[in-house]
């Protein structure tokens, strides 16, 4: 009767107890810390629009512009960690921790990554003045003509700021910088001779004519898919060059591990779709695809190594 009674008991506490909710139980928001519009912008609302089919719950891509990034990923931080609130991000979340003394925010101790999604890779492109038309080329006449070329930028700690630094220490040549206010500026200055080398976005880069600009070769440990025909910095000396525009999917720190197993999984059957695949590409980025320890590792090489390439420069404010 005791044996009895403590199962009965056991089962009306079970039966008391609310079930728990199968996620998604309410609308996720996807914040988006930059402007509309953007390859990073429309591919979060692609994938919301996908995950909103595949689980009948609405999924909202919210743009949370400013700061650089930090004002949309402090959004994330102070939400509850139950997957309502997602960041959908470019790789400047960590950029902005290399380039600042005092960080906004610990990228490892904050966030639960999820999946990095895509990249959109970086190439060393020069004005046509640079008489190169490869990377050794190119490393030859800026070493026989120390500091006399500028090299353009989207701006100060930017992506195509530090990956010309890096070239800088890696190559042993002087160059001058010449920053500007976004990835297009920058190349309008190289195409107008204002500088002559500029670490370019593949997408920007893509819209121009051949003629206005050469590229030299692609930041990226592979070939890109995007133009598999260009080679490599690593192909052209410089082994494991990398450089690229990453955007992944986090969340707040101490999510479920259910809840992100789930939501990867559910992202990387989207990817595999050819069009999505397809819609990715046009945006000018290669799908990644990695799991969320990938994603996590790569985050801790980024503060690793462009943190490194930051204080070299001297460009920590």
């Amino acid at each position: 009767m005791r044996r009895f009674a403590f199962v009965f008991g056991v089962m009306v506490l079970a039966l008391s107890m609310p079930a728990r909710a199968e996620y998604p139980d309410k609308p996720v928001r996807i914040i988006v810390p930059v402007a509309a519009g953007g390859g990073v912008d429309v591919m979060a609302r692609l994938l919301a629009q996908k995950l909103s089919e595949c689980w009948s719950q609405q999924f909202i891509a919210e743009n949370r512009a400013g700061a650089a990034g930090v004002i949309g990923s402090k959004v994330v931080i102070s939400s509850p960690p139950d997957g309502a609130t997602l960041l959908y991000t470019p790789s400047s979340l960590s950029l902005t921790v290399v380039v600042n003394k005092t960080p906004p925010y610990d990228v490892s101790k904050d966030f639960t990554p999820i999946v990095n999604v895509a990249i959109s890779p970086y190439a060393l492109v020069v004005h046509p003045s640079v008489p190169a038309k490869n990377l050794k080329e190119f490393i030859d006449y800026a070493k026989a003509n120390p500091g006399k070329l500028n090299f353009g930028s989207a701006g100060v700690g930017s992506a195509s700021h530090l990956a010309a630094e890096l070239l800088k220490t890696r190559a042993g040549i002087e160059m001058t910088h010449v920053p500007n206010k976004g990835m297009n500026p920058a190349l309008i200055d190289l195409m107008a001779g204002q500088v002559q080398v500029l670490f370019a976005s593949v997408p920007g880069m893509l819209s121009e004519k051949s003629e206005r600009i050469r590229p030299i070769a692609m930041a990226e440990k592979k070939r890109s898919a995007l133009i598999p025909d260009m080679p490599t910095m690593s192909e052209s000396g410089l082994p494991d060059f990398e450089v690229g525009n990453w955007a992944g999917l986090l969340g707040p720190a101490g999510m479920d591990p259910a809840v992100v197993r789930k939501l990867h999984d559910e992202i990387i059957s989207i990817l595999k779709t050819q069009d999505m695949q397809d819609r990715i590409k046009t945006l000018g980025f290669d799908v990644i695809a990695g799991s969320p320890e990938q994603f996590a590792a790569q985050l801790k090489e980024d503060i690793v190594r462009w943190g490194d390439v930051a204080r070299r420069a001297n460009i920590v404010n």
